[in-house]
């Protein structure tokens, strides 16, 4: 059984008479133990995919199964339940809850999994350089620092399926290379990720690569 599979999705979005078909007949299969990489142009779709993938945005066709459980056309309180349980989800913003801590933020994440675990709560912060950080706020971080913060976030409970979404766009270099080191562990640890990305770097390290172009999967 794979860890995420998405039948054909649409989606469309209208502004008055025009309508813009941001994913067309999109299908993506995802295994347990796979990194996956979808690229493409700004434009081509990424973000939507996403966004319906991990059920915070509903596929005007086809649908979406996470872990063999039909996550599309569910209430929305099913679905924010099976995220909670299979999902860790890293945005291009909006990760971190303004008025907790870095540490509150990832303890947070981890009782909505049902996964409290204080011991990997100072591993993560440790692996990820935000230990002396623990106690700042979100407004009290750099650029650099809210990016691993929010990644710390969608680790939190050791999800089945990390969901990134241009996850090195706020970070140098030697943070690239540390957040590769967590897909690799994942990928040993029999977890999958999918990555929306621009860096060349990650995508070379990905099992697979998805292109998009406008709206759907180029297989040129």
């Amino acid at each position: 059984m794979p860890a995420l599979e998405a039948h054909e999705i649409y989606r469309f979005f209208h502004v008055g008479d025009d309508e813009t078909a941001a994913l067309r007949g999109v299908s993506l299969r995802l295994s347990r133990g796979e990194t996956v990489a979808v690229v493409g142009p700004s434009g081509s779709g990424k973000s939507t995919l996403l966004a319906c993938l991990t059920g915070l945005d509903e596929p005007d066709g086809g649908y979406v199964e996470v872990a063999g459980t039909r996550l599309s056309r569910r209430p929305e309180t099913e679905r924010a339940g099976l995220r909670a349980a299979h999902f860790g989800i890293l945005l291009q913003a909006g990760n971190l809850f303004p008025h907790l801590t870095v540490q509150q933020n990832i303890r947070l994440q981890m009782l909505l999994a049902g996964k409290p675990d204080r011991r990997r709560v100072g591993e993560l912060l440790d692996s990820l350089g935000l230990l002396v950080r623990a106690d700042a706020f979100p407004i009290e971080l750099s650029g650099g620092e809210t990016a691993r913060a929010g990644l710390g976030v969608a680790l939190a409970a050791d999800p089945l399926i990390l969901v990134a979404d241009e996850p090195t766009a706020e970070i140098d270099r030697f943070a690239e290379t540390q957040l590769i080191d967590h897909f690799e562990t994942r990928r040993r640890k029999g977890l999958a990720t999918l990555i929306a990305t621009h860096s060349d770097a990650l995508a070379r390290h990905a099992d697979r690569i998805v292109r998009l172009r406008d709206g759907k999967v180029d297989n040129d």
